[in-house]
């Protein structure tokens, strides 16, 4: 029997494909595979769909990010400011505190028309399912011009399954979501030689996040190196005043701390001496890459995707900058598989793959005969397909053959009961597993140790939850919060509402 939410997303991605299917080059040159690639796309946008919104309706999505992103997008849909009071109200800068002066987003307020169909934090899953799934008609379309259509639908079909994807949509959702399609349109187009489409697929990815610049300096230096010079230099130089214009000047123009993010203060206190240094001691940036096995497992998982074909490639160079970004810094969680960063480089990584495959190919051309050569190279795209279903049972995408990750919320309706005790309007700190639930109508900040002088608290103590350390602390920080003057509303099944009457 079909799950509700799996309905629901389909009849949702169905209507809207309806709408975008004539503007995509794949239905008006490619008839004859235009079921194929849609029904591959379809099926792939459900089941990002199906994960992100079981996650929700089970409480498994997070304010850090999800509510971030909605509170953002809200502002975006009412004509106001898009401010993430959620985030603001951590950094100390209060409840106006722009979403661009954490991370540049500008993208974000192409999602607020779908505000206007349904104002629900469900409605930014539904759309990053349908974007990631968007990228697989160019994906499609440059690897079958480069290796036929067998091998085109095989690497379509990896990346949708692909471990980074897997990951993206499994932890709420993120500007990453615009990447995979624009970095696939921008390569596809490029090598179609249809330059407008791809430079303003370029101008897009700056839109998404402060530090894509990179991406577009990588990818210049690769069309560089194929002799695509002109277009390699407009865009390196296109990225580097990207970068330079939103971290110095539109971030804190927005209001965004000087120190935003930066977690590279072993390298220098700002970006161009980082960068002096990494080039300046390339033995201490070799150790800084190579030297943890998590750095090592991680890049060895990236190129796995190609068997290391993508090696062979100077398209890869479009993924270095932002790889490299992120192996040098002080934060783990950057390094790690296990969250949506690598998402940002999946396409390059799989284009560069069907590039090196092509360039493979030329050289076995010289040696062998063509049937040998055809062989080989759906062999190659056969084995990438293999991998990533092989890699299915080690990620996000094996909760889906999990009975039990549809299980209800063993307590879902205590929750909702304690939600009902805050009223629309409010501003609420609430456990991150709850917030979620309550940013349609209120306005969500994060529970935490330091206390934010909301009038309502709604906190959750019979389970961990980021960012505390311990149930107990948990505990504890609701018995600080009635020293403080706040009173018990209600209190079941461990979730408690506390409220502070205004003097």
């Amino acid at each position: 029997m079909c799950h509700p939410e799996a309905r629901r997303t389909g009849f949702f991605i169905a209507e809207l494909w309806d709408h975008v299917r004539v503007f995509l080059p794949i239905t008006r040159h490619l008839t004859t595979h235009r079921l194929g690639v849609w029904s591959l796309a379809w099926v792939s946008a459900v089941t990002y769909g199906v994960l992100g919104l079981v996650k929700f309706g089970t409480f498994r999505t997070t304010i850090f990010d999800l509510v971030i992103v909605d509170q953002a997008v809200r502002g975006y849909s009412t004509l106001s400011a898009p401010y993430a009071p959620s985030v603001g109200v951590q950094k100390g800068a209060g409840l106006d505190f722009l979403q661009i002066a954490d991370h540049f987003s500008p993208i974000y307020a192409l999602l607020a028309p779908f505000y206007a169909i349904n104002d629900d934090p469900r409605v930014l899953i539904f759309c990053q399912a349908i974007l990631f799934a968007a990228a697989i008609p160019f994906l499609w379309l440059y690897v079958r011009r480069r290796l036929g259509v067998a091998a085109a639908y095989l690497v379509s079909a990896a990346y949708a399954v692909s471990w980074p994807v897997a990951q993206a949509v499994n932890f709420d959702v993120h500007e990453v979501m615009f990447v995979p399609v624009l970095t696939a349109i921008m390569i596809e187009r490029f090598d179609r030689g249809k330059r407008l489409p791809a430079y303003l697929a370029a101008f897009g990815l700056l839109l998404v996040k402060e530090d894509m610049g990179l991406m577009l300096i990588g990818f210049g230096a690769a069309l560089a190196l194929t002799r695509r010079r002109l277009d390699g230099a407009l865009l390196a130089g296109m990225g580097l005043a990207g970068l330079l214009l939103i971290r110095g000047l539109l971030i804190p123009w927005a209001g965004g701390p000087e120190d935003n993010h930066w977690r590279y203060t072993h390298l220098g206190d700002s970006m161009p001496a980082a960068l002096w240094k990494l080039i300046s001691d390339p033995l201490n940036t070799f150790q800084l890459v190579f030297m943890d096995a998590g750095k090592i497992d991680l890049l060895v998982l990236l190129c796995w995707l190609t068997l290391f074909l993508c090696l062979f490639s100077p398209l890869i160079l479009a993924a270095a900058p932002l790889v490299l970004e992120r192996l040098v810094s002080e934060n783990s969680l950057w390094w790690s598989w296990e969250y949506h960063y690598n998402a940002f480089v999946v396409v390059i990584v799989f284009c560069a793959g069907v590039d090196g495959a092509v360039r493979l190919r030329k050289r076995l051309a010289k040696r062998q005969t063509p049937e040998v050569v055809r062989v080989t190279t759906v062999a190659w795209a056969v084995a990438v397909a293999v991998v990533a279903v092989t890699q299915l049972p080690r990620f996000a995408f094996d909760q889906l053959a999990d009975p039990g990750f549809y299980d209800p919320y063993e307590r879902t309706a205590a929750a909702y009961e304690a939600m009902s005790k805050i009223p629309d309007g409010a501003v609420v700190e609430a456990a991150n597993h709850i917030g979620p639930m309550l940013t349609g109508r209120t306005t969500v900040l994060l529970w935490e140790r330091t206390p934010r002088n909301a009038p309502w608290v709604l906190a959750d103590v019979a389970q961990w939850g980021w960012p505390w350390g311990s149930p107990d602390e948990q505990k504890q920080s609701v018995e600080e919060r009635r020293a403080l003057g706040y009173m018990v509303v209600f209190e079941k099944d461990g979730f408690v509402v506390l409220h502070k009457p205004p003097n």
